[in-house]
This record gives C-alpha cells, structure tokens and sequence, in this order.
C-alpha cells in the first residue's frame, strides 16, 4: 500500500511532463522527418539556464531505429574558448504530429515536448519551441542568417506568444575560424 502511494507523485509529474503540445498551438502541418536530419546552428533562443551563456551552439539530428532520433547538442561554454560541452538526448518522433512534434529524453524517462513550429521550405531555417511558451531555439544551416531572414523569425516567434525581448542571439563564429568538438555536419 505505501510503494503505491508514493508511487502517486511520480505519476502525476509524469502526467505534466506531456510531450503533446496543446492542440491550438501553432506547428508545422508536416514536417519531411529526413530533410530535418543534418545540422542546425543555434541563431538565437530562449534558453534553459544550462546553456545561457553559450557560445557556437549546433544541434545535430541523425535518424536511429523505428521513431528515434539521436540527437547531439555541442556548445562553448561563457566565450568561444570556453570549455566545450557535448549534450546527447534521444528524440523520437510521435505519430500524433506529422513529423512536427518530437518528445526530447534527457534522463529516462522524462520526454519534454519538441515542436517544429516553423521550417522553410528549403530547410535552411527552423523555430522549435513548446507550448509553455517557456523555451525556443530560432536554428539554420550555416552560422549566421541575414538580418532581414532573422526578423521574420523573430516575427514568428513572437506570434507563438513569446515575450521575444527574452531572445538571446547565440554567438555563432564562421566556419573557417571555428574549433568545435566533434565538428561534422550534414545538410543533405
């Protein structure tokens, strides 16, 4: 009777931890899972506080078994000869989305929420966030995106209801001048 009761609280923060966004939450209708893959540099966010002050920030998405995604996260942490820092959460791909919404796992087994809520058509530039409305990522190909293409992100991402004076443009080095742990991305 006791491990049930305390089995309880578990649920319930399991039961918060929905990966499902809401459904009026603004995402992409359907998203080419494989175009996705590859890597995409970090252009701006708001940020979990591990990454706040984070410097030449890449996500790399690579397709795994069945709907899983393995994910690597590297950045420089406090300045571009900061100490380099390497994050490996699984994604997987939920049915319910079209390719739009992901589950991100850190520590088993709690998935957060991952939404596609914009791509363009070239998968050149991306908007992931979450219907919390607490944490976003503005993502593209290469390092730096001109400043016409990132403020019709910065439009986007305000009209998810995001408070974008939060935004915090990631300093991104170029390609020639950078010194990335593990450094290899694919576009294809």
């Amino acid at each position: 009777m006791y491990r049930l009761l305390a089995a309880v609280p578990v649920c319930l923060l399991l039961g918060a931890c929905s990966v499902m966004p809401p459904e009026q939450f603004p995402r992409m209708d359907s998203v080419n899972v494989d175009r996705y893959m590859g890597g995409w540099f970090v252009i701006a966010h708001i940020p979990p506080g591990v990454v706040s002050d984070s410097y030449n920030n890449i996500e790399r998405y690579q397709r795994g078994d069945g709907n899983r995604i393995n994910t690597v996260y590297t950045y420089r942490d406090g300045g571009f000869d900061g100490e380099a820092k390497r994050m490996e959460p699984t994604g997987f791909v939920l049915d319910e989305g079209d390719g739009a919404v992901w589950a991100m796992q850190f520590i088993w087994p709690i998935k957060m929420e991952y939404t596609i809520a914009y791509v363009d058509a070239a998968y050149e530039t991306t908007i992931v966030a979450r219907s919390k409305r607490d944490w976003v990522w503005i993502m593209a190909r290469r390092p730096q995106i001109d400043e016409a293409t990132y403020q019709g992100l910065v439009q986007r991402v305000a009209a998810l209801g995001y408070d974008v004076g939060q935004l915090r443009k990631v300093p991104q080095q170029p390609l020639n001048r950078r010194q990335d742990v593990d450094f290899e991305l694919t576009t294809d």
